[in-house]
């Protein structure tokens, strides 16, 4: 494949490892996976980089291609050929840590995803070797002309920590060879001159690189000339000095330099650093004013005056203060003190993490560190670490025992509020947002009875939040602002409920929601707000409110556009305006990951975000977890659903036995199709997914399992509705699925089946309710939706458990979708709360039970409520 081709290309994280993100099946991506992830990533990373990659393809060209530089790093790699090993530093980790892209499951990235990673490049690497009658210079010239192997020469230059005064460092130059026992071991260089001593050909080879060093170094040039390089050395401060400057072109050479840690990170250096909010402010919030304190340091460690006075005595160089070597440069360290004696201010807290966010740390002469005190770095890591805070009760009228992450969400939502910053929960879909922050509002109003809290969702949430909050916190006043006339609605909002309910949709045309301040203002599925630009953004942004809360089940980084705006929303400033937040995103190309490192601590206190898959956090879960979604019907399925149940009144009367019994079996199977769509039991074709409760509930549920390029399994008892809902659900994800009924021969589904379970991204599989029965093996998809209730729950456990064979790696989520106020609400609630009848009677034939009941007894189960 040629790397050019991977510009188009963006890549999707997996626990696994990766696979290419697509919308379709490009030519692009067959290449790739005909190939393999793995041997394309190796070749990739081996060959030049190319330009106008996108953020996840130049990360995985940065992991393959920092593998090579591990690889490459081996002096020994030349005689241990397939035996190679291949070692990561811990600051090459931290570096590709830092530097993964704001982009789909970048969560899952990982050093043991890194790891693992290596792991499959070495195994490529050492069996392309093993075959190879080259040496390994030239394998790796005919993949890239810059991979180098190094030169068997080592040049150590370390402290002497027993020599006290003059020469307080010792250098010694030792080459590679294989011993006797087939292992690499060090020999001083002198021993070379025996070894090679009847073999001038390969002592020249051995020793080529101390010429080229000696013509960039006059360090290596002295030795060289003196003959001192072949003998063990004491070294000077000035000496080492200007040894340890040279390293950089030495090793260019192909010298490998150990040399102390200090000089590799700076740590030598001395810095001013700005230290904010060491003691608390006495108001909290953004506008908390701070003291700064400026102080010099050195490797952390404090600089009084006194000591730098003492170091400007020394010459330029290195010098020991403290027992710590610090470079001396007196012109840097009399600005140093000069910025010192100007410094010294007071900040906001919102100036203060923005400084930090905005400052030049590439910058080697800049000198000047921002870095946050004693208090502030506590508060920080306590918003940072939720699981620290504690105290903080469930009210007694919460009808439910939260999981302990739930406790621990409900207490960081608490905390967030009692400091007023906005917070974004964005745990993962079926980790129970709702139960959190309905406990979390139900302290709110046993603490503060007059609170006043707005709620935006979108429409087809709102009967889950209604029923949600009925069944968790009963007490709580709930109004719901939306499918009433628009006076109404604004004089409810001037003497508004504790929580009021209303959709993204209304916030446009209720002017009255603005007309107050809000002490608490909350988002549900929060990515609606992710363009800035549009009339619906910047009306949410306009309400004003005390505290601002986010929920999110899709990672809010995959766009950083995205990202800015819901950040404007939640705590504005933060992020800086829009212009000099994409200043600042321009900068995150860059290697060593700083901007992405920088920004992941700048949002990381404010956003709250678990997984299902952390077992570390979330322990307890099921394979399986099952909720019902309760959908709102139309104005045309209610008129359709009244009419249905008006003429079965009236044609039961007079009638019973057989003919009674198929009327109202008829009745059921129109009033469930009602419940699908409208143009299921009209039989038209059209399908307006905003003439459906469930088609928008549908669209809800998939936006975010697109959004995280999951796969889903929707179940239907009808087959004339699967094709529909397939193209429906094309549309939401951008990608085509598969379609499985009984008209589908026994081939084409084990090619649907194997398509699903492979690596390409095949978003949903519908499957008629029957057809599934019959031992399907589709574990690649994380959610079950029953767009449709079977009404026997042994019939739906077995669809659902056949198709996802539990125990896999990953839980599932099943959802259960149910319309309000309609039979299937009243059918799941005697489910629910009858599981012997469920099992005993109503699983023994899906509908006969009902047949039975009178005519009274009928009509209260199916009228609309």
């Amino acid at each position: 494949m040629k790397m050019e081709e991977t510009e188009s290309l963006r890549f999707v994280f997996t626990p696994e490892g990766f696979h290419p993100d697509a919308s379709g099946y490009s030519e692009v991506n067959r290449k790739w996976f005909e190939e393999g992830g793995i041997p394309a990533l190796y070749a990739f990373g081996a060959g030049r980089k190319p330009e106008n990659l996108s953020a996840s393809a130049a990360f995985l060209y940065q992991v393959s291609s920092s593998f090579f530089q591990c690889l490459t790093d081996s002096p020994q790699l030349e005689l241990e050929r397939e035996k190679a090993k291949v070692k990561i530093s811990e600051t090459r980790m931290d570096a590709l840590l830092n530097s993964v892209p704001f982009t789909i499951g970048a969560e899952n990235v990982t050093a043991a995803w890194i790891r693992e990673i290596f792991k499959q490049l070495l195994k490529i690497y050492r069996k392309e070797i093993r075959s190879y009658d080259g040496t390994v210079q030239m394998y790796l010239a005919e993949k890239n002309q810059n991979l180098h192997v190094p030169e068997r020469i080592f040049f150590h230059l370390v402290e002497n920590k027993d020599e006290e005064g003059t020469y307080p460092f010792a250098f010694m130059a030792t080459y590679a060879s294989a011993g006797e026992d087939g292992k690499v071991h060090h020999y001083p260089l002198k021993y070379a001159l025996t070894q090679y001593g009847n073999d001038r050909k390969k002592l020249i080879a051995l020793l080529s690189c101390l010429n080229r060093a000696s013509e960039v170094s006059p360090a290596v040039k002295s030795m060289m000339e003196s003959g001192e390089l072949f003998h063990p050395l004491r070294f000077t401060a000035e000496e080492a000095f200007a040894f340890l400057q040279q390293v950089e072109e030495i090793e260019k050479c192909g010298i490998l330099c150990r040399i102390p840690d200090w000089w590799r990170k700076k740590l030598m250096n001395v810095s001013l650093q700005m230290v904010v909010g060491e003691k608390q402010p006495s108001l909290l919030g953004f506008d908390s004013i701070m003291e700064t304190t400026p102080e010099l340091t050195v490797d952390g460690m404090k600089l009084t005056k006194a000591d730098i006075r003492k170091l400007l005595e020394q010459s330029d160089g290195l010098a020991m203060i403290k027992g710590r070597w610090v470079h001396v440069d007196h012109a840097r360290l009399k600005e140093l003190l000069k910025k010192m004696d100007q410094a010294g201010d007071t900040v906001t807290l919102m100036q203060a993490l923005r400084m930090q966010m905005e400052q030049d740390d590439r910058d080697p002469d800049n000198g000047e560190i921002i870095t946050n005190g004693k208090w502030l770095s506590g508060l920080l890591n306590q918003m940072r670490h939720p699981e620290k805070i504690k105290n903080i009760p469930v009210p007694k009228s919460v009808h439910a025992v939260l999981r302990p992450y739930q406790k621990t969400g409900y207490e960081w939502l608490n905390y967030m509020g009692s400091l007023g910053f906005g917070a974004c929960l964005a745990d993962d879909m079926g980790l129970g947002k709702t139960l959190q922050v309905l406990t979390y509002l139900e302290r709110m109003r046993m603490t503060n009875p007059d609170a006043k809290v707005l709620l935006v969702v979108p429409a087809s949430l709102i009967g889950n939040w209604v029923r949600e909050a009925g069944k968790f916190t009963p007490d709580m006043e709930v109004n719901v602002l939306h499918g009433k006339p628009k006076k109404q609605m604004e004089q409810e909002i001037r003497e508004p409920h504790f929580l009021n309910l209303t959709t993204y949709a209304m916030v446009n045309r209720l002017d009255g929601l603005e007309g107050r301040t809000w002490d608490c203002l909350i988002l549900d599925e929060a990515q609606a707000i992710k363009n800035p630009l549009t009339r619906q953004t910047k009306a949410v942004k306009k309400i004003p409110s005390r505290m601002r809360l986010a929920l999110t089940g899709t990672p809010i980084e995959n766009d950083l556009g995205n990202l800015w705006s819901l950040f404007d929303f939640l705590d504005k400033g933060l992020l800086g305006s829009a212009d000099s937040f994409k200043k600042f995103c321009s900068r995150m190309d860059a290697e060593d990951g700083l901007e992405y490192a920088k920004l992941k601590g700048m949002i990381s206190p404010f956003l709250l975000r678990r997984m299902k898959t952390d077992k570390t956090i979330i322990h307890d879960l099921p394979d399986k977890i099952e909720m019902v979604d309760y959908a709102s019907l139309s104005a045309k399925q209610t008129v359709l659903y009244r009419q249905i149940t008006d003429h079965l009144a009236e044609s039961m009367k007079g009638l019973s036995g057989m003919e009674r019994r198929g009327l109202v079996l008829a009745s059921l199977t129109k009033l469930k199709q009602v419940c699908n769509h409208p143009d299921e039991y009209l039989g038209d074709s059209g399908y307006s997914p905003e003439e459906s409760g469930k088609f928008l509930m549908l669209r809800d549920l998939c936006e975010t399992i697109r959004d995280k390029r999951e796969r889903v399994l929707v179940f239907t008892q009808f087959r004339e509705i699967t094709d529909p809902l397939a193209e429906y659900l094309s549309e939401i994800f951008g990608a085509q699925g598969y379609v499985i009924h009984g008209g589908v021969p026994a081939k084409k589904r084990t090619e649907i089946v194997n398509a699903f379970q492979s690596d390409l991204y095949v978003p949903f599989i519908v499957c008629s309710l029957k057809a599934a029965g019959t031992g399907l093996n589709l574990t690649k998809a994380n959610h079950v939706i029953h767009f449709d209730r079977w009404w026997n729950p042994a019939v739906e456990n077995q669809a659902t458990d056949r198709a996802f064979r539990i125990g896999q790696n990953k839980n599932v989520m099943v959802h259960k979708l149910v319309c309000r106020g309609t039979i299937e609400e009243k059918i799941d609630t005697l489910i629910n709360s009858k599981k012997e009848l469920a099992e005993n009677v109503i699983g023994a034939s899906e509908a006969s039970w009902i047949t039975e009941m009178s005519n009274e007894d009928l009509m209260n189960l199916l009228r609309l409520e």
